[in-house]
């Protein structure tokens, strides 16, 4: 149940993102999640792609440095206090969040939320246990989902 994101150290300078997304689709890759989080000098680039070990093996021939992390997505009813239950069902469980994004999946209508937590294989194990639907990679990945 756990997907795999890459992160990719990138300056904070004009045309960064494009140059990196430009190799992405010279080789067909697709994102299906981003999120930048940035300081004054670079940002750290988090992406989930429909096919993440061959964007690596792409991007570190390009001379990217590109490392691959595991981050749980879930699937958030569409109701007030929903992410709070999520997240107190984590915090109950003594698992903390260390960061979060959201992204939406073509021909969906609800957000999934990416996750990173300090105990991944816990968290989904918990998380199933108390209804809430954590996505598949095979979902996150599957070219008919475009």
């Amino acid at each position: 149940m756990l997907i795999k994101q890459i992160s990719i150290f990138i300056p904070n300078k004009k045309g960064s993102l494009s140059q990196l997304t430009d190799i992405l689709i010279a080789h067909s890759i697709d994102i299906r999640a981003i999120a930048v989080f940035d300081t004054t000098e670079f940002g750290i680039l988090r992406i989930v792609v429909d096919d993440p070990d061959r964007a690596v093996e792409i991007l570190n021939k390009e001379g990217i440095v590109a490392k691959v992390s595991k981050v749980i997505a879930v699937e958030p009813e569409d109701k007030p206090g929903s992410l709070n239950q999520i997240f107190s069902i984590l915090r109950d469980s003594d698992i903390n969040i260390e960061y979060i994004y959201s992204f939406i999946m073509r021909k969906k209508e609800m957000p999934y939320i990416v996750l990173k937590v300090d105990q991944q294989e816990k968290a989904v194990e918990v998380l199933t246990a108390n209804g809430i639907n954590v996505i598949n990679k095979e979902e996150i990945y599957a070219k008919e989902s475009l």
